[in-house]
């Protein structure tokens, strides 16, 4: 059993409170706050300091937060995995990023799991940056990510390669345009993604190398749900920067264009990234296959 200081630790930094966490644990303040100072004994560590009232966690604090976050992902894998074991089950906790979660990704994974009775998968959405931390701490078991970061402990396999495209509706006069120049989309009314976001990103560093900036143009909203921006842009509010993998469910049914902008070669890999002691190759293997079919759907 994975020490209870540890949980009560892991609560107190979600919560930011020591009566928040009591609360949750069903246990007094003062519990709380005896496991906390008898961990910091332990450790030789300050964990938390107040500020103005405030739990703020130390940089110490962050790196032990950081290891029982790994210790409760491990211990909470092994009851699973042992579980899983008895029932001749398969439990896979896999994190997309919020484009993935808009794109054939989502339905490969559910005809994966439904054709397989064995398995069972979890699917959360997050930044870029919280599913490579849930990663590491084992929180999950895959992340479906767009390009890869240089880190010894991850390792990538190619789903497919995607690329960023002028998203318009079909009743947009670049509808029926090869492609758009730079000069021509700063006189549209953009909806974008969010600053933080992997194609926001991608396409900031592509006008970087064209000496133009997202200030450049006439960007009227900021979305971080792609489903809402697709809405939007059918109905002739926008037009946006998207995936290509994101559309292809419009482009099949004809609700919305998309074409290339001059000089912009916004390519990027989607991959399943996981950490090198994951051993079900052949599951991620399935799943890519599951994906190529999904595809053939929107041909």
């Amino acid at each position: 059993m994975l020490d209870p200081k540890l949980y009560t630790l892991l609560e107190v930094y979600e919560c930011k409170s020591f009566v928040g966490a009591a609360r949750r644990l069903s246990i007094t303040q003062p519990a709380v706050s005896h496991h906390i100072k008898a961990l910091e004994e332990e450790l030789n560590v300050c964990i938390f300091e107040r500020n103005s009232g405030k739990i703020v966690v130390t940089r110490e604090g962050e790196e032990v937060v950081k290891c029982a976050k790994k210790m409760r992902g491990l211990y909470n894998n092994l009851r699973q995995d042992l579980t899983d074991s008895r029932k001749l089950t398969s439990h896979l906790t896999v994190g997309v990023t919020h484009t993935a979660e808009s794109n054939p990704i989502a339905e490969a994974l559910a005809n994966y799991a439904s054709q397989n009775d064995n398995v069972m998968i979890k699917r959360i959405t997050g930044t870029i940056n919280k599913l490579y931390t849930k990663l590491k701490t084992y929180e999950i078991d895959l992340a479906i990510v767009e390009g890869r970061i240089a880190d010894p402990r991850v390792r990538y396999l190619l789903m497919d390669t995607d690329y960023l495209v002028l998203a318009v509706s079909p009743n947009h006069p670049f509808a029926k345009r090869a492609m758009v120049t730079l000069e021509e989309l700063k006189k549209e009314r953009m909806i974008l993604r969010l600053p933080s976001s992997g194609t926001r990103n991608l396409f900031s560093a592509h006008l970087q190398s064209n000496n133009q900036s997202i200030s450049d143009f006439n960007v009227i909203l900021e979305l971080d749900n792609i489903a809402t921006i697709k809405d939007l842009i059918r109905r002739d509010f926008g037009v946006s920067i998207l995936p290509k993998s994101v559309c292809l469910g419009e482009l099949k049914k004809k609700t919305m264009a998309v074409l290339p902008v001059e000089n912009l070669s916004m390519i990027r890999e989607i991959n399943i990234a996981y950490l090198s002691d994951f051993s079900q190759m052949d599951v991620l293997h399935d799943i890519v296959s599951s994906y190529k079919e999904t595809l053939h759907d929107y041909q």
